[in-house]
């Protein structure tokens, strides 16, 4: 069960800085943002590791509180080595839920709602806890929301998370890494997703917590009934792979 929630933010106007062009996708420099869609990226924001590693403990507690549940994908195949607990185990984890939903402005729902994905929720909660201010990150109990807006505002300067082609950027811890069985695989490759293609579409996303090598791990809500660790195969460049349970078709970098 896959789906979405959260929004994102926005800041005041500004002309952007000229830039030179990305020579190493994933170690971009201060002035070395690049594009998307033909238009460029916003200067970074002044960066604040303590607030991208609260996200990272943050992720790494909540999977712990359901278990430590991982899910593997390899060669295209999906695999559960370690079962956690699952959203309606027991009332610690259905209030658990509820806390995310609570992030969302729906309160009333909690982790016996199964038919309800909270996948956005629990993204959102994360953003909300560990301090991500909601103008930069606004709490939306579905991922298109928050990812259209990201999108939106990427070339504004100072923006947090900024949208990465998969296949030119190399994912790393504090990034979110997203999923879509309904976004055209061609737009996606050549990093051409534009806001208002997003809407409405069932997407899922997960926080990258680790990578190394070709191998990258991620933590997301509402993956096989829990807040699970996927494990993922990255290609030799340490790009992603879009696979049928997993057609990933965009990365959104962590600029802190």
């Amino acid at each position: 069960m896959l789906v979405l929630a959260l929004t994102l933010a926005i800041l005041g106007c500004a002309a952007p800085p000229q830039r030179s062009e990305v020579t190493e996708p994933g170690e971009m420099g201060a002035d070395q943002d690049g594009t998307w869609a033909g238009r460029a990226i916003g200067a970074r924001p002044t960066p604040q590791p303590a607030l991208r590693q609260a996200l990272l403990t943050l992720a790494d507690q909540e999977w712990g509180y359901f278990g430590q549940q991982r899910v593997v994908y390899t060669a295209g195949e999906e695999s559960i080595p370690h079962v956690g607990l699952w959203e309606d185990d027991d009332y610690a984890r259905i209030s658990r839920v509820n806390q995310y939903w609570r992030a969302v402005g729906k309160p009333s729902l909690t982790g016996r709602q199964c038919q309800e994905p909270w996948s956005a929720a629990f993204i959102s909660w994360l953003m909300l806890q560990a301090g991500v201010p909601e103008l930069q990150f606004r709490p939306a109990s579905a991922h298109w929301v928050y990812l259209s807006q990201l999108i939106e505002d990427s070339g504004a300067p100072g923006r947090y998370f900024v949208p990465r082609s998969i296949s030119a950027y190399r994912p790393q811890p504090g990034d979110l890494v997203c999923a879509s069985e309904e976004i055209p695989r061609g737009s996606a490759l050549a990093g051409r997703v534009m806001p208002w293609s997003l809407q409405g579409t069932r997407t899922h996303c997960d926080l990258v917590v680790k990578t190394d090598g070709q191998t990258l791990e991620a933590i997301g809500g509402n993956v096989r009934n829990s807040v699970s660790k996927s494990v993922l195969e990255l290609d030799p460049e340490g790009h992603l792979q879009p696979m049928v349970r997993r057609p990933w078709f965009i990365v959104i970098e962590n600029r802190l």
